[in-house]
């Protein structure tokens, strides 16, 4: 048993490194999707609503027959039909097709997206200890992946489709090898008895979840506006060729990669509340600096800071739902989420937006106020942050 949880361990590794990889994949060729299509930021911003909202309905759809087949069922379909539709948006010239394609990808990535997440909660229950803050580091390791093919294919001269396809074929095997691997489950019963239905819909969450999850919308709006836009700045707006812009989202996913492996044990040694402050203020340092600079070294240094600063930022207000209240913690968990992924998913599109006001660096100021006011409400995380240490270093 205990080898085939470390095998299932290291399956939920590789399919959370290969969601962050598909999702980089569109990243990095979204100048190249921009330019084939010829539309400009604004229309580019509507159609990422597409690509939202098709991940949204994934995610209700696979979270469902998760509860009925059982994790281990869901993620290698969800894998293979992710990696299969990445190549979509590469495909076509069209307006209207690329829109329908972009609705196609974002249902498939959402059906990866909840599944291997569904997986990751049954493989931390078996460890019995924190792990899930490392599944979502290789998630960003993913996301570097993909800068570095992406710049390996540019480089190569490969064209957009036969570099997306690359992906996506490496993608099929390998959510088809490690399916192999995973923990099976069994699926669970639905509520039948009506009273029980009726008194966990008239349950009220206590108004502190719905600050926690208006601070995680912020948050994560700032971190879709990172992956869709990082690339496109440093192309558009500082001039650099495609193959250098494409380091932008990379140094950003590896920043963000980095915080998140260190942010449990600095959350540990000086309490949630430090992590969302000063996380918050890193982050508006860094996309400040992106906002203003000349430079491309030092726009490259702002992405950093920026990822750097919000890695921590959305855990600690996970955390901080479920001790609220631990008895509905998996429903305020899944009302700060649900409004978080809003947030991430209108972030894209409100850059894209502003770009019809003001030039793109400068909307980007718009995430400096969300991250200022993200740390200026870091004390929200004040209550239980002492158990939250006491916690942390009991489990260790």
């Amino acid at each position: 048993m205990e080898q085939s949880l470390r095998s299932a361990r290291v399956a939920n590794f590789v399919y959370f490194a290969l969601c962050g990889s598909l999702i980089g994949t569109w990243v990095v060729h979204i100048p190249a999707v921009e330019e084939q299509v010829g539309i400009s930021h604004a229309t580019l911003g509507s159609l990422l609503v597409l690509l939202g909202l098709g991940a949204f309905t994934g995610m209700r759809v696979a979270g469902r027959l998760a509860d009925r087949l059982g994790a281990h069922v869901v993620l290698p379909i969800g894998g293979v039909l992710s990696s299969t539709t990445v190549v979509l948006p590469g495909l076509f010239p069209s307006l209207w097709m690329l829109a329908g394609a972009l609705l196609v990808f974002g249902f498939c990535n959402g059906c990866l997206d909840v599944s291997m997440n569904a997986h990751a909660v049954q493989v931390e229950k078996a460890y019995n200890r924190p792990i899930m803050s490392a599944f979502h580091a290789m998630f960003s390791v993913g996301g570097v992946i993909a800068s570095l093919v992406g710049v390996g294919t540019a480089s190569l001269g490969m064209s957009l489709t036969a570099g997306m396809a690359t992906v996506g074929a490496a993608g099929i095997v390998i959510a088809l090898v490690s399916a192999r691997a995973l923990l099976p489950s069994a699926p669970q019963p639905a509520v039948t008895d009506g009273r029980q239905a009726r008194a966990g819909k008239r349950r009220k969450p206590p108004g502190r979840i719905w600050i926690l999850a208006t601070l995680a919308a912020m948050v994560m709006l700032a971190e879709g506006a990172a992956n869709d836009w990082s690339a496109l700045h440093l192309k558009d707006v500082l001039g650099a060729p495609a193959s250098t812009a494409a380091f932008a989202y990379g140094t950003y996913a590896a920043a963000m990669t980095t915080g998140r492996l260190l942010a449990d044990r600095v959350s540990g040694r000086f309490g949630p509340m430090a992590v969302l402050r000063y996380g918050a203020i890193t982050a508006a340092a860094g996309i400040t600096i992106v906002s203003v600079t000349p430079w491309i070294w030092a726009a490259f240094a702002g992405w950093a800071l920026f990822g750097l600063g919000l890695s921590g930022c959305v855990p600690q207000l996970y955390s901080a739902t479920w001790r609220v209240d631990p008895a509905a913690a998996g429903a305020n968990i899944s009302r700060a989420a649900g409004l978080g992924y809003l947030g991430m998913l209108s972030g894209p599109a409100v850059i894209g937006w502003l770009t019809h006001l003001v030039p793109l660096n400068h909307a980007f100021l718009l995430l400096t106020l969300l991250c200022a006011i993200a740390a200026s409400a870091a004390g929200v995380l004040r209550t239980g942050s002492g158990r939250t240490r006491e916690t942390v270093r009991s489990s260790q």
